[in-house]
C-alpha cells in the first residue's frame, strides 16, 4: 500500500507540473489547424532547394505530430508534389518537437530545454533536407488539386462563421489530436512517476551521470522505442532528477520520438534506402551534438539548476489540479470514444 501511494503522489505531481501547458498547447494547434490551409503548406515544399527545406522545417517544428501521426501527413505531402529534401526535412523537424511538447517540457525541464530542443529539431530537419537534395538531384513540379477545407473537409470553396471555426479548432484540438497522443502520454507518465519513486538516485548518478555511459544507453533505450514527443518528457524529466546528465535527457528526448520500426520503415520504403541512411545519421549527429552542447552550458553555468527548474512555479495549485483534472477527463473522453 506504501509503494502505490507513493507511485501515485510521484505520477500525479508530474501531471499537475505538465497539464496546464498541454491544455494551452493543444489549443494553439487547434488555431494553427484551422487558420493555415493546406494550399500554403504544400506550395512551398515542391522544390529541393534550400528554400523548401527551411520552411519545411519551420512547418515542422510547431505541428503536434508523433513518429507515426506524422508518416500520413509525410506521404501526402510527397505524393502532391514535396521534393525528397523538404519531406524528409518535414519528418525529422516534426515528432522531435510541436507546440504541446515545448510547453510541456518548459514545464518539466525549464527554459534551458525548452530552447535546445526545437533549435535541434530545426538544425536536424535542415541537415537532413540539404543532404538529400546533395545526394539526389530530383525536381518533382506541385500536382493539381483541390485542397479540403481545414473546418469541414469539402473541397468547394465556401466560407465557415467564426463559431464554426471555433468549435473546429477545439474539436481538432481537443478530440482529434488528443486521440493521436493520450495513450501515450498517460504511459510516459507513468513511467516517469515508477522512476521518480523506485529509481535509485545514487545507481542513477553512478551510471548516467557520466556521459560516455549514459550517452549510448539513451540511445539505445529510444531508438526502438515508441514514445511521441510530449510522453517522452515525464520519462528524461525523472531520470534527470535522480542525476542522469541533461544531455542524456537530450538525448532520449530527440532519438525516442523520431526512431521506431514504422518510421523507419516509411523512409526506407518511400523514399529510399539512401534517404533512410541520411535520416538515421542526421538524426544521430544531431542529437549527439546537441546533447554535448547541452551538458556544455549545463557544467559552464555551475550547474544551475534554474536552467533546468520546471518552469511551472507561478501557477497556484489550484490551477494545476484543476488542468490535470480537465486533461484526464478529455482522455478518459477520447479513449472512450475511440473502443466505441
Amino acid at each position: 500500500m506504501t509503494v502505490m501511494t507513493g507511485l501515485i503522489r510521484e505520477t500525479w505531481m508530474l501531471l499537475l507540473q505538465m497539464s496546464p501547458y498541454i491544455l494551452f498547447g493543444l489549443f494553439i494547434a487547434g488555431v494553427l489547424h484551422v487558420l493555415i490551409p493546406q494550399e500554403k503548406i504544400y506550395s512551398h515544399l515542391s522544390k529541393n532547394n534550400f528554400t523548401s527545406i527551411l520552411k519545411a522545417s519551420l512547418f515542422g517544428v510547431p505541428l503536434p505530430l508523433c513518429s507515426c501521426g506524422v508518416i500520413p501527413v509525410a506521404a501526402h505531402l510527397r505524393r502532391e508534389g514535396a521534393a525528397k529534401g523538404p519531406t524528409l526535412s518535414f519528418l525529422i523537424s516534426t515528432p522531435t518537437s510541436g507546440i504541446d511538447s515545448i510547453l510541456a517540457t518548459y514545464s518539466l525541464l525549464g527554459p534551458l530545454f525548452a530552447v535546445i530542443r526545437p533549435l535541434a529539431s530545426l538544425v536536424g530537419g535542415i541537415m537532413a533536407g540539404l543532404l538529400s537534395a546533395f545526394s539526389d538531384k530530383e525536381a518533382k513540379p506541385l500536382s493539381s488539386m483541390d485542397f479540403a477545407c481545414t473546418v469541414c473537409d469539402i473541397t468547394i470553396p465556401h466560407l465557415h462563421s467564426v463559431t464554426e471555426k471555433i468549435e473546429r479548432i477545439f474539436q481538432y484540438a481537443f478530440t482529434d489530436l488528443l486521440d493521436d497522443i493520450a495513450q501515450w502520454l498517460m504511459i510516459g507518465v507513468a513511467i516517469g512517476g515508477i522512476i521518480a519513486y523506485l529509481a535509485p538516485p545514487a545507481l542513477i548518478e553512478r551510471y548516467l551521470g557520466n556521459p560516455l555511459l549514459a550517452y549510448p544507453l539513451m540511445l539505445l533505450i529510444g531508438t526502438p522505442m515508441y514514445v511521441c514527443a510530449t510522453g517522452s518528457i515525464p520519462i528524461a524529466a525523472s531520470l534527470i532528477l535522480k542525476g542522469m546528465t541533461p544531455g542524456a535527457g537530450l538525448l532520449f528526448l530527440i532519438a525516442g520520438p523520431a526512431t521506431n520500426t514504422a518510421t523507419l520503415s516509411f523512409v526506407g520504403g518511400k523514399l529510399g534506402k539512401k534517404a533512410l541512411f541520411i535520416y538515421i545519421f542526421t538524426l544521430f549527429i544531431t542529437a549527439l551534438v546537441f546533447s554535448f552542447v547541452i551538458d556544455l552550458l549545463w557544467r559552464f553555468s555551475g550547474k544551475n539548476i534554474i536552467l533546468i527548474a520546471p518552469g511551472l512555479k507561478l501557477f497556484p495549485l489550484w490551477l494545476k489540479s484543476a488542468s490535470a483534472v480537465i486533461l484526464l477527463a478529455l482522455i478518459g473522453r477520447v479513449l472512450l470514444l475511440k473502443k466505441r
